[in-house]
């Protein structure tokens, strides 16, 4: 299969993760101590929404587009910002309180493999290539650091 098929895959994976994060995650913030500040379920869930929905509409954009486009750069760095995000903060937590964090299984079961795929075809099939690979998926994690704190004050702020 090609990439424009399998990049599919990466929403559908997201979704999966998001929710069993917004599922699990505000209850384990009760636990969590210094490890994570604790955020309003319904503010979580609400950043959780808007990083999913984010994810299938660059997605689609990407696969409406040609190889090297700049949509297909961002499909691109999400894949792999959620590559990363198994290790750090999922598996790194997880190693150093000696306990399960939610998010873990979907991360290492559905993010990690689809994941690491997706990037290998993407590069094999020259979706993306070289340098502006890495510096997208590096804009792409600094911008989604700063967007989810953001994103929690705005769910706050609406109620949430």
């Amino acid at each position: 299969m090609s990439f424009r098929t399998l990049e599919w895959l990466f929403p559908l994976v997201i979704t999966l993760h998001n929710a069993e994060e917004a599922l699990w995650l505000p209850g384990w913030w009760k636990r969590a101590g210094r490890w994570h500040a604790p955020v309003a379920p319904g503010a979580f869930r609400f950043a959780v929404a808007v990083v999913t929905v984010l994810a299938y509409a660059i997605t689609w954009l990407s696969a409406g587009s040609g190889k090297q486009s700049v949509w297909t750069y961002l499909a691109f760095g999400c894949i792999a910002a959620a590559l990363a995000n198994v290790l750090i903060p999922h598996v790194a937590a997880s190693i150093a309180l000696r306990s399960y964090i939610p998010g873990v299984a979907t991360a290492v079961l559905l993010n990690l493999p689809v994941s690491s795929l997706l990037v290998v075809h993407a590069l094999r099939e020259g979706y993306v290539s070289g340098w502006k690979s890495v510096a997208y998926s590096l804009g792409v994690v600094v911008a989604l650091v700063a967007l989810i704190p953001a994103l929690f004050k705005l769910g706050k702020g609406l109620g949430f």
